[in-house]
C-alpha cells in the first residue's frame, strides 16, 4: 500500500504554475495549443483523469488508479500524454507520484475553444 501524503504535502507536491503572461498565445501558437490540447483530450480516459483532478482541486497521489477502472500502465500512458500537452503538471514517474491540473493552460484552452 502506498503511503498517502499529509495535507501540507498535497499543496506543495506540484511545481508552482507558470506565470499567467506565458498563457497568452495568439496566431499560429494559439492554433498549435488548441490542437495539442484537443488531441490530448481526444480519449475518454484522459478526459476522466482530467475531470478527477479538477474535482479534487489539489494534487493527488496514487489515487487515480484506485478511482478509475484501468491498469496502472494505462493510466501512466494517459498521464504522460496529458503532461506532454501541458494540461497537467507534477511527477509522472516514480514511486511517489503527484498530479495537478495546469490551470493557466486549461483556461487558455477554454478561451481558444470558445473562440472557434
Amino acid at each position: 500500500m502506498t503511503e498517502q501524503p499529509q495535507d501540507e504535502d498535497l499543496e506543495s507536491c506540484c511545481p508552482p504554475p507558470a506565470e499567467p503572461e506565458s498563457y497568452q498565445v495568439q496566431g499560429p501558437d494559439a492554433d498549435e495549443l488548441l490542437a495539442t490540447c484537443a488531441s490530448a483530450l481526444g480519449h475518454p480516459t484522459r478526459v476522466a483523469i482530467l475531470r478527477l483532478l479538477l474535482q479534487r482541486d489539489q494534487c493527488i497521489c496514487g489515487e487515480i488508479v484506485e478511482e478509475l477502472p484501468y491498469a496502472q500502465s494505462t493510466i501512466s500512458q494517459h498521464l504522460k500524454t496529458l503532461k506532454d500537452a501541458g494540461l497537467i503538471r507534477g511527477d509522472v514517474d516514480g514511486p511517489r507520484t503527484c498530479y495537478c491540473v495546469e490551470p493557466g493552460i486549461l483556461k487558455q484552452f477554454k478561451v481558444l475553444v470558445a473562440a472557434l
